[in-house]
């Protein structure tokens, strides 16, 4: 597997080896021994979602307070803009986002570790996003963060109006967001 850097050092992109002939691909999707060699990372994950979204549909910037994931995120159908937010007080890139695309086309995976905020895009008709977690969901310690902070400054490519949940609508300013020390 290929580990591209991004503009921050802890969010990674992955882009595994792929075979594919006329037949269709195959693809390692995770496999815990190459990924600790290749990145160091070695965390155990303890569940996997499934998210499918139509387009426009603006998911985040989520994370949870007590009890963070890490998240190894991949698009199987579609595309997405992926979006992460360090939320670490005692981190050099303190309230700076990187932003990249996923897609089933480009067969990115992207490792984003505990003490960030996500979220993503869709920029296709539909994208369905499978995800790795190193904690379990814990809606009492879910936060968000508003998608659309001026803090933050994220340019999402929306064609529109974004698509909001509830709770992404009631999103919290970057400024008063709870974050990890």
């Amino acid at each position: 597997m290929k580990v591209v850097r991004t503009g921050i050092a802890d969010v990674l992109i992955l882009e595994p080896k792929v075979f594919g002939d006329e037949r269709g691909f195959f693809l390692e999707s995770y496999n815990k021994r190459a990924l600790r060699d290749a990145t160091g990372i070695g965390q155990d994950f303890v569940q996997d979602n499934h998210s499918r979204s139509a387009r426009n549909v603006l998911r985040g910037l989520h994370y949870q307070i007590t009890q963070p994931q890490g998240k190894l995120l991949r698009v199987v159908q579609g595309a997405v803009f992926d979006v992460a937010v360090d939320i670490r007080k005692s981190s050099p890139t303190f309230g700076k986002w990187v932003g990249f695309e996923l897609s089933a086309e480009n067969k990115r995976v992207a490792w984003v570790p505990e003490g960030f905020a996500h979220g993503f895009l869709v920029l296709s008709e539909s994208a369905d996003v499978l995800y790795k977690a190193t904690a379990y969901f814990a809606p009492d310690s879910e936060r968000t963060i508003a998608w659309n902070d001026p803090d933050l400054g994220i340019p999402w490519p929306l064609q529109g109006a974004p698509v909001l949940s509830d709770k992404d609508r009631q999103g919290v300013a970057f400024s008063a967001a709870e974050k990890y020390e």
